[in-house]
C-alpha cells in the first residue's frame, strides 16, 4: 500500500518520563528528589512530580498533537531537570534501574507514600525504577478497554524498543531490562487480562482492591491499562528511554497501535484472544533480550528475532501514521539497528575497560542527546 502525507492526524498523546538522580562524583543514587523539584519550580516554573524513591523525578509533557511536539516537550523537560540537578550537584540520568548501589531506597514523604510501605514492605523499599508511560486519548472507559485488548499482543515487542537497565548493583544483570523483572514483583503489574467488557474491568480492579494487592486504581499497574485520572489508554511497559529519540519513536509506535485499534473497533474486528500466561512469558524473553535478541511470537508461539517483531509491527499500524512520522519511525529504527538499543549502547561503553563509570558517562551523554546547552563533565565513579 503507498504511504501518503494525507493520513489524518492520531489521537492527541503525552508522555511521562521518570529519571534517576545520582552524585555527581560517585554515580549512586542521591535522595534528593524533592530539592529538584522544588528547585526547577522556583528556576524555570517548571513542575516536575516525585516518585515513591527519594532518587527520582518525573517530567510529564502536557497534550502533544503530533511527533514534533513530543520531540520539543521531552528535550525541553530533559534540559530543565538535568540543569536544576545538576545545579545542586547531581546529575540526571535516563535508565531503568541504578547501575551502582544497593537495591534499599529512601521513600518519599507524604501519607501516601507512608502507606505504600507500610502495605508493600520490602517492594517498596526496592523501588528505584524508572519508567516511559505513554497516554493516548480515548473517548470513554468502554473504548478504552477494547483498546487495550487490541494492545495487548504487542506490549512484548514494545518493551523491547527502550530496554535500558542491563546494570544493577555495579554488575550486568543478564536482562536488557532488569527493571522489568524488578516490576513484575507488584501484584498489579505485568500483562492484563483479556476483558469482556467495561464491567469486566471494573469487577477485576475491584477485586484486587479488595484483596489489598492494590490500594486504588493508580495502584493497578498493568502494561497497559485505562488511565486512573485522565481520558486516554496508557501504556506502562517500556524502561525510560535512554535519548528522547527512542521514546519519540516508542510515543509514535503506541498512539498508531491505538488508531488501528480504534480503527479496527469501528469495524467490528474482535482483539486476539492471547492467554496471559503467554504475554507474560513473552514480556519475560523481550526483557532478558532486548531489541538485538529473540522475542516470543505470542501469536504462533514461535521464538524470532525481535527486530522482526518490530518490522510486523510497523506493517500493522502504518496506515495509521502519516509520511512524517513514518519517516522518524523509520530513522530512529535504522539507528538503532547501526549503534543498538540502550542496553546494549551500555554493555558496549562497559566492555571497553571494564569500568561502571563508562556506562554512567554513556547514560548521562544520551540522556541529553541533541542538547546543544548540556556542559555537564564526565562521572569520576572508579569502580
Amino acid at each position: 500500500m503507498e504511504e501518503s502525507l494525507s493520513t489524518p492526524p492520531g489521537p492527541t498523546l503525552g508522555v511521562e518520563e521518570e529519571f534517576l538522580l545520582v552524585d555527581g562524583y560517585t554515580g549512586e543514587p542521591a535522595p534528593h528528589g524533592p530539592e529538584v523539584v522544588e528547585a526547577a519550580r522556583r528556576r524555570f516554573g517548571v513542575e516536575l512530580d516525585l516518585e515513591l524513591a527519594t532518587e527520582q523525578v518525573e517530567a510529564k509533557t502536557p497534550v502533544c498533537h503530533n511527533l514534533d511536539d513530543v520531540r520539543r516537550q521531552l528535550h525541553g523537560l530533559r534540559q530543565v531537570t538535568a540543569e536544576t540537578a545538576h545545579s545542586l550537584g547531581y546529575r540526571l540520568l535516563a535508565v531503568g534501574t541504578p547501575p551502582v548501589g544497593g537495591p534499599d531506597t529512601q521513600t518519599s514523604n507524604g501519607k501516601r507514600y507512608h502507606r505504600l510501605t507500610d502495605d508493600y514492605r520490602l517492594l517498596a523499599t526496592e523501588q528505584s525504577i524508572c519508567g516511559c508511560h505513554v497516554h493516548v486519548a480515548v473517548p470513554d472507559l468502554e473504548t478504552a478497554v477494547q483498546v487495550c485488548n487490541h494492545v495487548r499482543p504487542w506490549l512484548p515487542v514494545l518493551g523491547t524498543l527502550t530496554a535500558n537497565s542491563p546494570f544493577t548493583r555495579g554488575r550486568d544483570s543478564g536482562y536488557a531490562s532488569w527493571r522489568t523483572v524488578v516490576w513484575s514483583r507488584w501484584p498489579g503489574a505485568g500483562p492484563p487480562p483479556y476483558f469482556e467488557s467495561a464491567a469486566h474491568y471494573e469487577s477485576t480492579c475491584d477485586m484486587l482492591l479488595t484483596s489489598g494487592a492494590a490500594r486504588d486504581r493508580q495502584m493497578i499497574y498493568w502494561d497497559v491499562r485505562p488511565s486512573a485520572h485522565l481520558p486516554t489508554v496508557e501504556v506502562r511497559i517500556a524502561d525510560v528511554a535512554s535519548t528522547v529519540d527512542e521514546a519519540v519513536l516508542l510515543a509514535a509506535l503506541v498512539r498508531a497501535l491505538v488508531a488501528t485499534a480504534l480503527a479496527d473497533l469501528g469495524r467490528g474486528l474482535p482483539a486476539p484472544r492471547v492467554p496471559t500466561e503467554v504475554l507474560r512469558a513473552a514480556t519475560w524473553r523481550a526483557a532478558r533480550d532486548g531489541v538485538e535478541g529473540l522475542s516470543l511470537d505470542v501469536l504462533s508461539g514461535n521464538l524470532v528475532p525481535a527486530r522482526l517483531l518490530l518490522d510486523r509491527l510497523l506493517h500493522r499500524v502504518r496506515d495509521h501514521m502519516d509520511g512524517a512520522d513514518l519517516a522518524v519511525v523509520r530513522q530512529v529504527l535504522s539507528t538503532m539497528d547501526l549503534n543498538g538499543g540502550g542496553a546494549a549502547r551500555q554493555r558496549r561503553a562497559f566492555a571497553r575497560a571494564g569500568r561502571i563509570s563508562d556506562v554512567l558517562d554513556q547514560l548521562a551523554s544520551d540522556t541529553m542527546s541533541g542538547s546543544e546547552t548540556w556542559t555537564g563533565g564526565p562521572f569520576r565513579h572508579t569502580a
